[in-house]
């Protein structure tokens, strides 16, 4: 996942493997080998490589967009009636 994303965002802003190595301090085959598959960035990489394409580490990463809700201070009846409601708007798309 990460390897399309990364070759789709460098070819967005019209930058060669050598264009971005340039700017991330790297070799070009280094992110040849990114783009292929072969190795993935480190950690540090991936911070730069979000920030550079104006983009979330997660979607570098493929993760999912997902929410969350406290259900602190809820009762039992509570939650189970929120688990019922987000069933409903599920099926109803």
């Amino acid at each position: 996942m990460i390897a399309e994303r990364i070759k789709l965002l460098r070819e967005e802003q019209n930058w060669t493997q050598a264009d971005l190595a340039k700017l991330l301090g790297v070799t070009r085959s280094c992110v040849n080998a990114w783009e292929m598959g072969i190795s993935v960035p480190s950690t540090q990489y991936v911070v730069e490589l979000a920030m550079l394409f104006h983009v979330s580490t997660d979607f570098l990463l493929g993760v999912e967009q997902t929410s969350s809700v406290s259900v602190a201070g809820l009762s039992d009846k509570d939650i189970h009636l929120i688990h019922t409601i987000i069933d409903h708007l599920r099926s109803s798309e």
